[in-house]
């Protein structure tokens, strides 16, 4: 089997909700609550990461106490094909957080969080002035029922 094809059982599954729950836990502790022992935790951990299923351990920011105000999702129509180029160079402006190629009507999407209008407008200028980008839709988000990447 190759390590991009990994499956999880029910133990690696048990694992990783964990982890996510909590990345800071020590192996000892994942053990404990997923019914292992340490050294087990620490080899199936470490077997999850290897296989590129866990990329790193980070912490969830609650982006409104930071002063981020504005939560929203930009429709972007690409002239030549180009989506991947205009993706790339969109993902590294400050506030972006997420840039899908996506199928219907436009070719990209990008979800991002801005401190205030002002930021927004100069986000949409900014990406209106680059070469390849036709057109943009801005939905501005009202309210989030649920905002989470954590997916299992």
């Amino acid at each position: 089997m190759k390590m991009k094809d990994m499956a999880l059982d029910e133990t690696d599954v048990k694992i990783v909700q964990t982890l996510l729950a909590d990345s800071r836990l020590s192996y000892r502790q994942v053990g404990k609550r997923c019914g292992i022992s340490a050294a087990t935790a620490m080899i199936r951990i470490k077997k999850l990461e290897k296989s590129g299923i866990i990329e790193g351990y980070t912490l969830r920011l609650n982006h409104e106490k930071l002063g981020y105000e504005l939560t929203t999702a930009t429709e972007i129509t690409v002239s030549k094909g180009k989506i991947m180029e205009v993706a790339k160079e969109i993902s590294g402006y400050p506030g972006v957080c997420c840039v899908y190629n996506i199928t219907g009507l436009s070719d990209g999407l990008i979800i991002a969080k801005f401190k205030n209008r002002s930021e927004l407008s100069n986000f949409t200028k900014w990406m209106l002035s680059l070469p390849l980008i036709e057109r943009t839709n801005t939905h501005v988000v009202l309210t989030a029922a649920k905002e989470d990447l954590r997916l299992l």
